[in-house]
């Protein structure tokens, strides 16, 4: 566990739910708002604790935000069963809640809404209910889930040897959406060994 960073379960939508929060390194200031993780598919691995979803966590916890992970039902202490985007789309709501609850001062704020892999897909199905501040989507899993539009400032990151999700097929995604596509060149669908360069990227584009 980093310096910043609790653990907790709370009471889900499915029975328990594991929930990460990582506070802002400046712990004088006033924190910018809430920014909502999303890790990758449960059924392949995916967890709260995958190294993308702690370094888009890190990343906004470095920004001044107050940086929410949970695991989908079914992971880790997390209680339920997958249930293909409907679900863990209540189990990021009921996360949010809480976040907000522990934060009131935050709570009027919209939140970002980060995700990887199939966690884009649970955040663009999020923004239909909580209009976000900002989306960042990492890998986003648009071979296997339809991912709806998002609003034209998200950022949009993808390895331009993603073995899981063809680059190709995002453009097919963006494209429509004149919506800008950051490729990583020679990189894969986990960022191996590019996780600095991927926090010094969304950093670098955030607006102040």
């Amino acid at each position: 566990m980093t310096r910043g960073e609790s653990r907790t379960t709370i009471a889900g939508p499915a029975g328990a739910l594991e929930v990460v929060l990582n506070r802002p390194s400046d712990t004088d200031a006033e924190p910018r708002g809430l920014a909502l993780v999303a890790h990758p598919h449960p059924l392949q691995g995916g967890t709260l604790d995958n190294k993308v979803a702690q370094t888009l966590a890190r990343t906004f916890a470095a920004l001044g935000y107050v940086a929410v992970r949970f695991n989908f039902r079914g992971a880790g202490k997390s209680a339920g069963v997958f249930d293909e985007g409907r679900g863990e789309t209540d189990d990021a709501l009921a996360a949010l809640a809480y976040t907000r609850g522990e934060f009131a001062a935050l709570a009027q704020r919209p939140p970002v809404l980060a995700g990887f892999s199939f966690g884009t897909f649970v955040q663009t199905r999020v923004a239909h209910t909580v209009a976000p501040e900002r989306m960042v989507l990492i890998g986003p899993a648009v071979a296997r889930f339809a991912l709806e539009p998002v609003p034209p400032d998200t950022i949009v990151i993808h390895g331009e040897e993603d073995e899981v999700v063809a680059l190709g097929d995002v453009f097919a995604w963006a494209r429509p959406q004149q919506l800008p596509v950051i490729v990583f060149p020679g990189c894969g669908h986990f960022f191996h060994g590019r996780l600095p360069q991927l926090q010094r990227t969304i950093a670098g584009m955030w607006q102040r």
